[in-house]
């Protein structure tokens, strides 16, 4: 059996002004629904270890010059400026609620947002779901007349990534904002295809094309996916020798090493790329080598030499330069295609040092016995230097290069250059042609030198003249190798 005693109004009942909840105990005043006011000047203390509890539906209304004080501090009953996050992002014009954070999706176009009626405390949070809020805004509208920070008007939110907290203070400034930052950090959204810079960059469709006519640097920021691209096609070309002098040989083509193009367009390529996969490119830089063509020399007695082209490089693949063409009786020198040998000499071996599959192949052969003095073309990437011919005496053509589309249009590189031409006391020797790609040039077959091979096409340049009859008694030195090139190609959207 309970028992219940009933009163109007709880007193002081000793000289203090004071309702003491002792330590570890409640007092409950009124029931549900009931109101219990404490009348000016009356103080109720909670000692440590006391609560006050207001049970659900009920409330504290703290009037006009009353406070609460936390060690003799006064405090306030507003929020702490947190609220609970609706996580299912808004759409479209929406009024909000008191404690709740909104994500707001401005994508589809601009929309508002109305506030809820101003109370001392509440509180409401924005945030920019797509950051897209500069391209459509989201307006925030207050409640009739109410201002947001002491303006009664709409507040626009416009900078991408904004969010932004809004507290009720008070009738005089209304919503006064407490946070207000712009936050475009997103987590790294790796990129499918492959991102990179370095050399001269085109493009031809879906795919970005570097051209390295110099040293440089291919630098990869994103590696790709199988899903877009994670490899590269290549086509790295050497520098091409010089032909030789007085009765020189061809100088052979730069070496000639290409990708079969099937990762990046399937564009043509010549025979040397077939089934030769795509290189994978890590997320890192990588130096480019792009070789020189060979020095040219003159047609001085004695019969210089040609001299080799430089290498050219990217990541895992070399090609060597070209062999320079023999010199008065000598054989061509070896390299990436082999420059022609002299008369009685032998074109020297092409794929020096040895790749699979092969960089380029041998130089042509001289003629043997020595009159007429005929010589061999150089190497080129697709065919060997030719031979001499001796009836009529005429010196051999250089080989021809190899054809690719990787740079979206056919070019033709790493041809040989033709053996010298010569007038002297025995028959006349007629100079060898240059490649018929083009891009390796003729013998000399006058006292004007022989031509330069093209830049930046590995071709191979052809030989020196002498004659010693009257009265064009002279020499013209051989030409100048091509420089080689790197082109690299990929899919990149």
């Amino acid at each position: 059996m309970t028992s219940k005693i009933k009163v109007d109004n709880i007193n002081k009942v000793s000289d203090d002004s004071n309702i003491i909840n002792k330590c570890g105990t409640n007092i409950t005043m009124g029931q549900n629904g009931d109101t219990v006011i404490l009348p000016n000047g009356v103080t109720e203390q909670v000692q440590s270890g006391g609560a006050i509890q207001v049970q659900s539906g009920g409330s504290i209304t703290i009037a006009s010059g009353a406070t609460i004080t936390n060690n003799g501090t006064a405090v306030g009953l507003g929020r702490t400026g947190t609220v609970d996050w609706a996580t299912t992002p808004v759409t479209a014009t929406f009024s909000a609620s008191s404690g709740v954070g909104y994500f707001c999706n401005t994508s589809g176009g601009a929309f508002t947002v109305n506030l809820p009626a101003g109370v001392a405390g509440a509180i409401v949070s924005f945030a920019d779901y797509t950051r897209t809020f500069q391209t459509n805004n989201l307006t925030i509208s207050p409640n009739g007349s109410e201002k947001i920070g002491g303006v009664a008007d709409d507040l626009p939110l416009n900078i991408n990534g904004q969010a932004l907290t809004l507290i009720y203070v008070d009738g005089t400034e209304g919503w006064i904002n407490v946070q207000n930052a712009e936050d475009t950090e997103t987590g790294v959204i790796p990129s499918a295809f492959v991102v990179a810079t370095g050399g001269t960059i085109t493009c031809s469709g879906d795919y970005k094309i570097h051209t390295f006519t110099g040293p440089g640097t291919f630098c990869v920021s994103e590696a790709g996916t199988p899903s877009g691209s994670n490899t590269v096609d290549y086509l790295v070309v050497a520098g091409g020798g010089s032909g030789g002098g007085r009765y020189g040989g061809g100088g052979g083509g730069g070496g000639y090493r290409e990708s079969s193009g099937a990762a990046s367009g399937s564009y043509t390529r010549s025979p040397l790329g077939a089934c030769v996969a795509a290189l994978a490119v890590p997320a890192t830089s990588y130096p480019i080598t792009v070789g020189g063509g060979g020095a040219a020399v003159p047609a001085t007695p004695g019969g210089a030499v040609g001299n080799v082209g430089s290498v050219s490089t990217f990541s895992s693949i070399t090609s060597a330069g070209g062999g320079g063409g023999g010199g008065q009786g000598n054989n061509g020198l070896a390299g990436g295609n082999g420059g022609g040998g002299s008369y009685n000499g032998s074109g020297g071996a092409g794929n020096t040092p040895p790749v699979s599959p092969a960089q380029g192949v041998a130089g042509g052969n001289g003629h043997s016995p020595n009159a007429p003095y005929a010589t061999g073309g150089g190497g080129g990437a697709t065919e060997t230097g030719q031979n001499a011919v001796p009836s009529p005496s005429t010196a051999g053509r250089g080989g021809a290069g190899a054809t690719s589309c990787i740079s979206a249009s056919p070019v033709g590189r790493s041809g040989g250059g033709g053996g010298s031409g010569e007038s002297a006391s025995g028959p006349t020797v007629t100079a060898g042609a240059g490649s018929p790609c083009g891009s390796g040039t003729s013998g000399a077959g006058s006292l004007s030198p022989a031509p330069n091979a093209a830049a930046n096409r590995g071709g191979g340049s052809g030989a020196a003249y002498f004659t010693n009859s009257s009265p064009d008694a002279g020499q013209a030195n051989s030409g100048v190798g091509g420089s080689g090139i790197v082109v690299i190609r990929y899919k990149f959207q």
